[in-house]
C-alpha cells in the first residue's frame, strides 16, 4: 500500500482531514520509520490505539511484496541477530534475520524483543512489509501479534544461520561462520561517539576471503586465530560483502584450524561484473589495451592521486612522487574490465623498477616509453588476473593482487570445453 493510500485510509478511519495525515506519515518515514509503525503513531496521536478497519492478508512469502502494507504469515525463524543503531537522534537496539516457510525466505527487523529463537514456529500477524534492498522485509513492531506454533513448519533452508564466506551477501544479518584471520590492524576512527578503536583485515575460510571490521575490539580477533563469530551482519565495501563483528556477537577463539582456499573462485568478466563486486576473485583473459595513465606516473604527496603536469585535484600544485602503475584493459569475450597493477606487478612485467623506469624516461627525454615498453610486452596476450573487483558508474575495476601469463592445460581446457558442449 502506498503512502498516499494509507493517508487517505487511516484520514478516513480518524475523520480527520488527509492531508494532515499525510504529512505526518511523510516526516515519520524521513527517519525509516516503518509503515504500520508510523499508522500506529498516527492513530496514538489522535487518541485512537485500535487497528481500524485494515484488512490483514494472509500470504505465503513468496507473495509478498513490497507493495503489501501489512501482512500476516506462519514462518520457522532462520536466524536471530542483535544489533543498536541511531534512530530519531537515539541508540536503539533492534533484532533482525531471516525468516522462511515452504516457498521462499525473507529478511526481518523486529523494533521490540519478541525473544526469538532460531528454529520455532511462528505466526505473525500484521506484520509491516519495506523495501530493503529492492527486496521485500518484514518489520515486527508492537503493533504486530506473534504466537509461537507447536507443530514445526518445514523449510529447505538450515537454521540457525551457518554460513562459509563465499555465500554472504550485503544484507545478510544474525550470521554465524567459522574462519582463520588471515590480516589485522586496530584503527582509529571518528565513529558515531567520537575517537573510536576498530580492527581490521581479512577473513578466510575453505570457501572465500572477505573483510571484516570488529567495532569492539577483541583479542581472540588475532592474526593466525581460527575463530567462531555468531550473530554477525554484512554490509557492502566496494562493491563485495564485507563482515562486521558488532557489540552482540560473540567471538570464540577455536582449537582446531579453519583451512583457508589458497585460490580464488575463478569466474567469466561478464560474470564478475555483473555481480556488483568481489572481494577475491580470478579471472583470465587477452590484454586489448593499456590505458593512458599507465607506466612512470607521478602521485600527489599528500592523498597519493595521479597528478597532471604537477597538478593535483585535490591540492593544486605539488611536487609529485614518482611511482609505476599499469591500467590494462582485459577481455575474455563475455566482457571486459580495467586490470590495475601496483608498482611491484609493474616492475616484474616491465622488467625493472622505478630507478630504471626514471633512467628509460630520462634517455628518451619522454616519460611515455615505459608505458609504450609495457604495451609491447603485453597487449594481445592471455594473462590470469587475481584480485579485487569493484564496479561503480566509471566501469569495472580489478586491483590485482597476481598477474601471471596464461598457458592453457590441454585437460583443463578439455573439461571447459566438454562442460560448454553438454551444457
Amino acid at each position: 500500500m502506498s503512502l498516499d493510500d494509507q493517508a487517505e485510509e487511516l484520514a478516513s478511519a480518524l475523520g480527520v482531514d488527509k492531508q494532515e495525515v499525510k504529512s505526518k506519515l511523510e516526516t515519520l518515514a524521513e527517519y525509516n520509520v516503518p509503515m504500520d509503525e508510523a499508522a500506529q503513531s498516527v492513530r496514538r496521536e489522535y487518541g485512537d490505539g485500535g487497528s481500524g478497519s485494515t484488512v490483514i492478508s494472509e500470504k505465503q512469502i513468496s507473495e509478498i511484496t513490497p507493495d503489501d502494507g501489512n501482512v500476516s504469515t506462519t514462518v520457522r525463524v532462520l536466524s536471530v541477530g542483535k544489533r543498536s543503531i541511531q534512530y530519531n537522534g537515539e541508540r536503539h537496539v533492534i533484532f533482525e534475520g531471516e525468516l522462511a516457510d515452504e516457498t521462499e525466505k525473507i529478511s526481518y527487523t523486529a523494533w521490540e524483543d519478541f525473544g526469538l529463537e532460531a528454529g520455532e514456529t511462528l505466526a505473525i500477524g500484521n506484520a509491516g512489509v519495506r523495501e530493503w534492498e529492492g527486496n521485500p522485509e518484514l518489520n515486527l513492531g508492537e503493533s504486530t501479534d506473534i504466537e509461537r506454533v507447536e507443530t514445526e513448519l518445514s523449510v529447505p533452508y538450515d537454521i540457525g544461520g551457518e554460513s562459509t564466506l563465499e555465500t554472504l551477501e550485503p544484507g545478510d544479518r544474525g550470521v554465524t561462520v567459522e574462519v582463520t584471520v588471515i590480516e589485522c590492524e586496530s584503527k582509529t576512527i571518528d565513529g558515531r561517539d567520537g575517537e573510536t578503536e576498530i580492527l581490521s583485515g581479512v577473513l578466510g575460510d575453505e570457501t572465500a576471503r572477505l573483510p571484516f571490521t570488529d567495532w569492539e575490539p577483541r583479542p581472540a580477533v588475532a592474526e593466525g586465530n581460527s575463530i567462531r563469530i555468531e550473530d554477525t551482519f554484512v554490509r557492502e565495501f566496494r562493491g563485495a560483502p564485507s563482515v562486521n563483528i558488532s557489540e552482540f556477537s560473540t567471538v570464540t577463539e577455536l582449537e582446531h584450524s579453519i583451512s583457508v582456499a589458497k585460490s580464488a573462485p575463478r569466474k567469466q568478466i561478464g560474470d564478475a561484473v555483473a555481480s556488483g563486486g568481489l572481494f577475491d576473485v580470478e579471472v583470465v583473459g587477452n590484454i586489448v589495451a593499456v590505458r593512458d595513465g599507465s607506466g612512470l606516473i607521478e602521485r600527489c604527496p599528500e592523498c597519493g592521486r595521479v597528478i597532471q603536469n604537477g597538478q593535483c585535484r585535490a591540492h593544486g600544485e605539488v611536487d609529485g612522487e614518482d611511482d609505476l602503475r599499469v591500467k590494462a584493459i582485459l577481455d575474455d569475450g563475455t566482457g571486459t574490465l580495467t586490470a590495475v597493477l601496483d608498482k611491484e606487478l609493474t616492475a616484474e612485467i616491465y622488467g625493472g623498477g622505478l630507478d630504471k623506469a626514471r633512467e628509460h624516461a630520462r634517455d628518451a627525454m619522454n616519460r611515455e616509453v615505459v608505458a609504450d615498453a609495457i604495451r609491447q610486452s603485453i597487449v594481445g596476450r592471455e594473462y590470469r588476473v587475481r584480485g579485487s573487483l569493484s564496479v561503480d558508474e566509471y566501469g569495472a575495476n580489478l586491483d590485482a593482487t597476481a598477474f601471471e601469463s596464461y598457458e592453457v592445460d590441454p585437460a583443463e581446457q578439455a573439461t571447459v570445453l566438454l562442460t560448454e558442449v553438454q551444457s
